[in-house]
């Protein structure tokens, strides 16, 4: 990993758009290739609040290997870093624990499934961090979490945790307390990853600033009904 030019880290967790392969469980009542495409606006909207947050390293650790390319193109300032790990735990223990040995002194990783979070929950995380918080999770109402950050490497909150159910949120405080780690919660939030979730988007956006998750929100207008 290329060693931080700043203390603070801040990385997606992103993988290449592909149809069939990418947001399937938006299959229906999208067909794979709408998948896709709506799933790569997503991505360009979280990149585009990360770059609100001033002051951090800015991040991709993506999927497949051969992705670089692909990448590169689409956010030409962020650093870049494969996944290393069998399943998402420990690709998230990974990339955590190399931005902390590379020099981060706060390493947060977030999803690029919620193109309407605000910036001020991210911003938050490293408040909390500030704070004392020794782990910072930004809940998702599905029982997940959208954004992770720690101080320290720890490795036992994702890698004993069985990644993607409903208890993913509820597993990592349990083991957080018999740690005895200091933890924060962030305001709740949600990500986009079945057809119910994308008509909640689709009517939260009616009620949001044109600017807010831009990308997404000209991609529905033009597939489905969103007002631009």
């Amino acid at each position: 990993m290329t060693i931080p030019t700043r203390d603070r880290f801040l990385a997606v967790v992103a993988k290449r758009p592909a149809a069939g392969q990418t947001k399937t469980r938006l299959c229906p009542p999208l067909s794979g290739d709408q998948a896709a495409a709506l799933y790569e606006c997503f991505l360009a909207d979280t990149l585009d609040v990360m770059r609100q947050v001033e002051g951090t390293e800015r991040s991709i650790s993506y999927l497949p290997e051969d992705a670089n390319g692909y990448f590169r193109d689409l956010a030409p300032d962020f650093v870049l870093h494969p996944q290393r790990g069998d399943d998402l735990g420990a690709r998230l223990d990974n990339l955590l624990r190399d931005a902390l040995a590379a020099g981060a002194r706060q390493a947060v990783v977030m999803d690029s499934d919620s193109p309407t979070l605000p910036v001020a929950n991210v911003q938050a995380a490293y408040a909390q961090l500030d704070a004392g918080a020794d782990v910072v999770f930004g809940p998702c109402d599905d029982g997940g979490y959208y954004l992770v950050g720690v101080t320290h490497p720890q490795p036992r909150l994702l890698r004993e945790v069985e990644m993607s159910t409903a208890t993913v949120l509820e597993d990592s405080l349990a083991i957080a307390h018999a740690l005895g780690l200091k933890v924060a919660l962030l305001p709740v939030w949600y990500d986009v990853d079945t057809g119910a979730e994308l008509d909640r988007l689709e009517a939260e956006l009616l009620h949001l600033p044109p600017a807010t998750a831009r990308h997404t929100r000209r991609w529905l207008a033009e597939h489905i009904r969103v007002t631009p």
